[in-house]
């Protein structure tokens, strides 16, 4: 079962990866260091909320989930 905290810290961990490669793409395009961590802020708070909630729904989908058995020996 995946918790609340666990749905956190697996959004937090991508989250810095994505956002090093946002801050990085934005720099390399704008030459400009202000306007790359404002990309990457603004997209890390978008992105963040909705991956959390991405996953937080698909706990709720039943598609290629394995079911318990009633009963185990």
């Amino acid at each position: 079962m995946e918790t609340r905290f666990r749905s956190i810290a697996k959004a937090l961990s991508w989250r810095f990866i994505a956002t090093a490669i946002t801050f990085s793409v934005a720099w390399m395009l704008t030459g400009e260091v202000e306007m790359a961590v404002s990309i990457g802020l603004i997209d890390t708070t978008i992105k963040l909320a909705a991956y959390y909630w991405h996953e937080r729904t698909w706990i709720h989908i039943k598609l290629g989930k394995m079911t318990r058995p009633e009963y185990e020996i």
